[in-house]
């Protein structure tokens, strides 16, 4: 018959162990990964996600009236510039005004983060230059001459 003791690990000097901590703390939560770099099913939670803090926080606060100089889109999904803009925005929400944020948190979020984006997305050059209330219309992308210019020619092995 075995007998388990409870005892502490010991050094080899007989003092006791720290315990591992790595073995005693959870595991950090992985960081939201950038939504560009996201696809299929994750890309959709991950907009919806946004889609809902976008529409239940950002606008109702700061969502301002849209006029020719300061547009809006009601279809902002469909502007990548936008997904990519506010969904760093909302990851920056989530850091600054979370537990975690501190007392200034929130202050460095409105002067660094939300501002910024605002002016950019509302911009008459910005990505909502062609959209109208009540109508979307994409935005073309810039014409490149070569997709990779630099590869090699088409056909090389």
């Amino acid at each position: 018959m075995t007998t388990q003791t409870s005892e502490a690990p010991t050094t080899a000097d007989g003092t006791a162990a720290e315990p591992d901590r790595a073995a005693v703390q959870p595991p950090p939560e992985a960081a939201p990964q950038f939504i560009l770099y996201l696809q299929g099913a994750e890309y959709g939670q991950t907009l919806r996600r946004l889609t809902l803090w976008v529409h239940n926080v950002l606008l109702p606060v700061y969502g301002r009236e849209v006029t020719s100089n300061s547009p809006w889109c009601g279809r902002w999904w469909e502007h990548h510039e936008a997904v990519a803009q506010l969904h760093g925005l909302w990851l920056a929400w989530g850091e600054l005004t979370g537990p975690d944020g501190g007392m200034t948190g929130p202050a460095s979020w409105h002067r660094d983060y939300l501002g910024p984006v605002m002016a950019s997305l509302r911009d008459p050059q910005g990505p909502f230059a062609g959209c109208k209330t009540g109508g979307h219309r994409g935005k073309q992308t810039p014409p490149v001459d070569a997709m990779d210019p630099f590869g090699p020619p088409p056909g090389a092995a």
